[in-house]
């Protein structure tokens, strides 16, 4: 599977002929939708979900479709039936994908808020992407996409969240925010104390995911390419 980053907290996976993009917003570039009949969207929020540039998409392809939550549909009624509602709980097919619907709740920032629904993605049961939250799945990741800045997080919550993952390897997502001194200072924590082999991908680069069991600590288990 190769996975591309792109800006914030939008990812693309392509396994074969299989393509799916997780959580195109207003801070990621455009052309992460290109080709791909079918996206995920965590929740509601602008940087998560980009309504331009899904309602676009779209109208230029009749077999586009969004699965997101139903609470997020009311923010996109330019989809009309391009939008998909899941629910955490739900196991679901996006783009020949397996999709685990997980978590559901959105971390809370200050006094309750934002209070809106978050589901977590777990596709094929390798690659974990939260959406603002740090829900644990219930089972195990080899892949964790971890927020890296958001009003939401201390360093401390996602040096934490990444240990009771426990996934094989981890790369920073929802950065967007971050100068290049704060990805530093970030990446040095995750990789001190993180206890996964941890790594940034350059936006608009790409990582292919092995299939087989991490090496041992200091053998490369990603081959970095240009997307």
């Amino acid at each position: 599977m190769r996975l591309t980053k792109y800006g914030h907290a939008c990812v693309r996976l392509e396994d074969g002929d299989r393509v799916l993009v997780i959580d195109p917003g207003t801070f990621s570039e455009a052309e992460a939708l290109d080709g791909v009949d079918e996206v995920l969207v965590t929740h509601e929020h602008p940087d998560h979900l980009d309504v331009g540039k899904l309602v676009a998409a779209a109208r230029r392809n009749s077999a586009f479709r969004v699965h997101l939550p139903s609470a997020a549909i009311e923010s996109v009624p330019g989809l009309g039936g391009a939008a998909v509602a899941v629910e955490a709980g739900q196991r679901f097919t996006a783009a020949g994908f397996t999709v685990d619907a997980v978590g559901g709740t959105h971390a809370e920032i200050y006094d309750g808020l934002p209070g809106c629904v978050n589901v977590g993605f777990l596709v094929d049961g390798t690659v974990y992407h939260p959406g603002d939250s740090l829900f644990v799945p219930p089972s195990p990741v080899e892949t964790l996409l971890v927020p890296a800045a958001a009003p939401w997080l201390k360093l401390a919550e996602a040096l934490t969240f990444v240990r009771e993952v426990r996934p094989k390897r981890a790369f920073p997502i929802h950065d967007a925010t971050l100068n290049e001194l704060g990805q530093e200072y970030f990446d040095g924590w995750l990789d001190f104390k993180g206890g996964t082999e941890y790594a940034r991908i350059p936006v608009g680069e790409t990582v292919t995911l092995p299939r087989e069991r991490v090496p041992a600590a200091g053998t490369p288990s990603v081959v970095h390419d240009r997307a």
